[in-house]
């Protein structure tokens, strides 16, 4: 939420494999995550970029990743050869608050039919909404900024758009009414990239004991999607308090053939994929060992197209916010880092006292400093 990840994975174009059988694809899939997890053990420092801030979005286009990020009363764009250039790369302003809208948080950018979108939050208070702005080019000759219509009108931020099978969908996170009483993650139907249609759906709320450690509100938010091996969707999002050093990454992985409308069809996982507390993490997983409260990620996938993201087996870039362990943690201390993420197959998400199944196999996420 608000105000920004070192050593670059091999930055490359990686072809999509012919598709393997899924007990292949997870015995791979999970040889590979544990020598990675090994390798990452023996790591000196977690890979901090220099860039003190909050919420990175970072994309590849092409050979060149592009970044956006708040700077106070408005919004730039960066872009390097390497995910780790990014911190010295000049920040070209393509956005100013000339309206006063308050505080500006989180943009996101993708693209969307050759066309850059950049989303963000601003407002005071209950006025938080979602707008967005766009052009040809990254990082100049952006339009005036356009408020997001979400349905209902209600607080909302940390939004972004994605296409799966054929439909653009908007998540965000935002409130059922005009209090905070806790942070939901909500999903619509878009027509266009900047027009919502249809209602917004609730798909996940932090009712897990693992995600009300820190509360008042309690908080889900950062929803960021990404296509498994199996061609699954999921949404790998913020829980806890930004303001705590409980705060980390969880999964929603919707269920083979749902809705993704339907909250039903979407699974959670059993605790966190990606933090520095032990006791709040999904058995299997482990903290992490150099940074605390690892949050707001950005997988970091071509043209920031689902349809791109990883096959079984390799590892791709990844950029998410933390404060260095033995740092107080604060926002003010959050810097960039840059990791890495892979698929970790035969998984189970297990629920109760809710309609449909109570378990769910497939493929998770396994996030490494």
């Amino acid at each position: 939420m608000s105000p920004l990840p070192g050593r670059p994975p091999t930055e490359r174009t990686v072809k999509r494999p012919r598709r393997v059988s899924g007990a292949v694809a997870a015995a791979l899939s999970g040889v590979l995550a544990v020598v990675l997890l090994l390798s990452s053990a023996g790591s000196a420092q977690a890979d901090r970029i220099g860039l003190r801030a909050a919420d990175p979005s970072v994309i590849r286009v092409g050979g060149t990743y592009v970044s956006v990020q708040s700077t106070g009363g408005g919004l730039a764009v960066r872009q390097a050869a390497s995910t780790a250039g990014l911190a010295s790369a000049p920040a070209r302003q393509v956005w100013s608050d000339t309206h006063d809208r308050g505080e500006v948080w989180a943009p996101e950018i993708v693209r969307d039919g050759g066309r850059y979108y950049i989303y963000f939050t601003a407002g005071r208070g209950a006025a938080h909404r979602m707008y967005v702005i766009s052009s040809a080019a990254p990082d100049s000759g952006y339009t005036a900024e356009t408020r997001l219509a979400l349905p209902d009108d209600k607080w909302a931020i940390d939004g972004t758009l994605f296409t799966y099978n054929g439909q653009r969908w908007f998540v965000w996170s935002g409130w059922a009414g005009d209090t905070n009483v806790e942070q939901n993650l909500y999903i619509a139907r878009m027509s266009s990239p900047t027009t919502p249609t249809g209602a917004r759906h609730v798909i996940s709320q932090p009712r897990e004991s693992w995600e009300r450690v820190v509360g008042n509100p309690f908080i889900n938010e950062g929803p960021e999607p990404v296509m498994d091996p199996n061609g699954q969707l999921h949404i790998a999002y913020s829980a806890n308090g930004s303001w705590s050093d409980q705060y980390c990454l969880a999964d929603l992985r919707l269920r083979a053939g749902g809705d993704p409308a339907h909250v039903w069809d979407w699974y959670k996982s059993n605790g966190c994929l990606f933090g520095s507390n032990r006791a709040t993490m999904m058995p299997g997983w482990d903290p992490t060992l150099h940074v605390n409260g690892p949050g707001h990620h950005s997988f970091v996938l071509l043209d920031g197209d689902i349809a791109t993201s990883p096959p079984a087996g390799p590892t791709f870039p990844l950029m998410f916010h933390a404060v260095p362990k033995g740092t107080p943690y604060s926002w003010e201390n959050r810097y960039w880092y840059t990791g890495t993420f892979c698929g970790w197959g035969g998984t189970t998400y297990s629920r109760a006292n809710v309609p449909g199944p109570n378990s769910d196999t497939g493929w998770s996420l396994k996030f490494f400093e």
